[in-house]
């Protein structure tokens, strides 16, 4: 048994080979290019949901307002990409339309260099977060509380950029891009390039969350989610074990959100808001938001079931995706994932069962 225990994570870390090598290997070859670009769309959600399986899975925080830092990364990466679209000391012409004379935004001026929108992605998640979550968790706010306040601030965001017209489009977004990182868009090698990025990304992510749960961080971290005044009484601060998982779930959600806009091509206040906060925690809790498989195939699946059922079926899509949520809420609280778990223990009392008893010569010789 204890070699079996020594052998499991090692498991995991043989499936996400396998993952990435159906990513990138398997899925370029034998997909066409509007699923490869779809697929793509998945993978970026897919890395928001393995940051939000660490911090509300293993963690035991509810963060709802992951599109505040999707849409850090989304709005950096769209800034940037936008003024590479305009080109060396232009204005974006969404900006001209509604002051010709106005010059540039002192704000996005920087997003001009590719190494500062890179740092920007990184960097401004992490203090968004960082400070964030200093405030929530050394005050001890959790639980239901939490999860209001994370939400509050998706909403909050949303409504500024909607009112923020001239700035970053308002409700209109932005879009139109030409460019990635000087790369042409229209080229189809180059769209296959940007989801093989993705896609690495994403394995990437999922490589870190594995070294992380094996670790004596992800120890600690279970632990605060069952257990917090215990771990608080061995001399460890809670509040710093959740901040370090509530910064890391944000970096990976604006990494998601950088990549998602040269794959789809636009970012709106629509997919940075409160629903769709909601629907990356969907999938999550679809998938199984304790296993390290079962937020990414969660999201990936949404993420289908959004592109393919909303556009034919777009009235019942929602009812579908609520009911879906509420019966895997009721009857498979750990999700999907823990179907294979249910399984092994519905063979093994089955074979429990069929095992014939021992006959009292067999006990007298096991005694003997």
């Amino acid at each position: 048994m204890k070699t079996m225990r020594k052998l499991q994570p090692w498991y995991s870390l043989i499936g996400i080979a396998v993952f990435a090598v159906i990513l990138l290997a398997v899925a370029p070859s034998v997909l066409s290019l509007h699923w490869i670009n779809n697929l793509g769309k998945y993978c970026c959600w897919a890395i928001v949901a393995v940051g939000i399986g660490m911090a509300w899975g293993r963690g035991g925080m509810l963060v709802m307002g992951q599109g505040v830092f999707f849409g850090l990364g989304a709005y950096a990466m769209a800034m940037h990409m936008t003024l590479e679209t305009a080109g060396p000391g232009a204005v974006p012409t969404f900006m001209v339309l509604y002051d010709p004379l106005a010059p540039l935004p002192a704000l996005w001026e920087p997003f001009r260099s590719p190494l500062f929108t890179i740092a920007a992605i990184i960097v401004l998640p992490l203090v968004v977060a960082g400070i964030l979550g200093y405030a929530l968790f050394k005050r001890r706010v959790k639980g239901a509380y939490f999860a209001i306040l994370t939400q509050a601030l998706a909403v909050a965001l949303a409504v500024f950029v909607s009112s923020t017209i001239r700035e970053t489009g308002g409700d209109t977004g932005l879009s139109g891009f030409k460019y990635f990182f000087g790369f042409v868009l229209t080229d189809d090698t180059n769209k296959i390039m940007i989801y093989m990025i993705t896609a690495a990304l994403l394995i990437v992510c999922m490589v870190v969350a594995w070294q992380l749960y094996r670790s004596r961080f992800g120890e600690l971290l279970l632990a605060t989610r069952d257990a917090e005044e215990r771990v608080r009484f061995l001399g460890y601060d809670p509040a710093n074990i959740k901040l370090v998982a509530f910064v890391i779930a944000a970096i990976m959600a604006s990494i998601g959100g950088a990549m998602f806009v040269p794959i789809v091509g636009i970012i709106t206040p629509q997919e940075i808001g409160a629903s769709a906060s909601i629907l990356m925690i969907a999938g999550v809790a679809l998938g199984g938001r304790a296993s390290l498989f079962g937020p990414v195939l969660g999201a990936m699946a949404i993420g289908w079931g959004q592109s393919s059922l909303s556009s034919s079926w777009p009235e019942g899509w929602i009812y579908l995706l609520g009911l879906l949520f509420i019966v895997v809420t009721l009857f498979l609280p750990n999700g999907l994932a823990s179907l294979f778990s249910r399984a092994k223990g519905f063979i093994r009392r089955g074979r429990a069962d069929t095992t014939p008893a021992p006959t009292a010569p067999e006990k007298e010789e096991v005694v003997a």
